[in-house]
């Protein structure tokens, strides 16, 4: 098998310190198997999207030495491809129209904690939609046993959730018209011939249900490796919610170097990227290389 991973930002502003721990994982990933790293800029969310900060981010990328094996993606060129996908899975009967407001929602889901029941969407619009418009289109997710998704996760070690439990019905067409992350992802990572996805905690959640989503299509699942998210001082997820700061890039090896100790990785003082790189290399193919030993990543 053919070694070929990404990184896909959003762009809705610069890269921070929590955005570059992904980065670097990703690239060390493909570098240590190696392997081809693709950046793609996950702009589908178009109501989100900073003007200019996909070209920020795939300069600042370049300043600190990651740059694309390939021309980047771009989600927002891709709508065709999206498209393609929804009515397959239209064609075989896996998605249904949802005429649910947001707060129709989630009086259902007040309701349904008041009983102790599930959450997850309780799929009100599944038999039809009962005079409603339709607003959302969603994946049909299954019942009982066949819900549980199991897959192994090359740094947090095995994880399973169960989509009806816990997720429930999820869109792929967004009541604004637009085509929802999940999808997207899939799709693209599906048309790229994605083989390891090296992404930040924060993701794990959306696996199961990409996983869900890659079966229903008829697409290989990718290999799963989600790094710890850098939290700020209160604790939480860094993010440009919760203030994270801009790349310095005048001082790039002292944030990869930060980058690289979160990850558990110690590097020996150096002036020049590519000993940096090197090192960081070989020092995560020991952890997760292709020659690496199950129990040498962290659980």
């Amino acid at each position: 098998m053919t070694y070929r991973g990404r990184f896909a930002p959003s762009p809705t502003g610069p890269l921070h310190a929590g955005s570059l721990v992904s980065a670097l994982a990703s690239y060390l990933d493909a570098r240590a198997h190696g392997g081809s790293w693709i950046i793609r800029i996950e702009d589908v969310d178009t109501p989100r999207t900073v003007p200019g900060a996909a070209d920020e981010i795939l300069a600042t990328l370049a300043h600190f030495g990651m740059v694309s094996d390939e021309t980047p993606v771009w989600q927002s060129a891709r709508g065709d491809a999206y498209a393609e996908a929804f009515e397959r899975l239209q064609a075989d009967g896996f998605i249904y129209p949802c005429g649910c407001t947001r707060r129709e929602i989630a009086d259902s889901l007040v309701h349904a904690h008041a009983r102790h029941a599930t959450l997850a969407y309780p799929g009100t619009c599944r038999d039809g939609l009962h005079g409603k418009p339709a607003r959302a289109w969603r994946l049909r997710v299954p019942d009982g046993d066949a819900a549980v998704v199991t897959f192994e996760d090359r740094w947090q070690g095995t994880q399973s959730q169960n989509l009806a439990n816990e997720v429930g019905d999820f869109a792929l067409k967004r009541a604004d018209g637009l085509w929802a992350y999940q999808l997207a992802v899939v799709v693209d990572d599906a048309e790229a011939a994605i083989t390891h996805i090296v992404r930040g905690a924060d993701l794990l959640d959306s696996t199961a249900r990409q996983i869900h989503l890659q079966r229903c299509l008829g697409v290989p699942t990718p290999s799963y490796l989600h790094v710890p998210v850098v939290s700020n001082h209160a604790g939480e997820k860094l993010s440009k919610q919760t203030g994270a700061m801009p790349l310095d890039r005048s001082t790039p090896l002292d944030a990869l170097v930060q980058a690289a100790r979160h990850l558990g990785i110690e590097t020996r003082e150096t002036e020049y990227l590519d000993a940096f790189y090197a090192e960081a290399t070989a020092q995560w193919a020991r952890r997760f290389g292709p020659h690496s030993g199950p129990e040498s990543g962290p659980k």
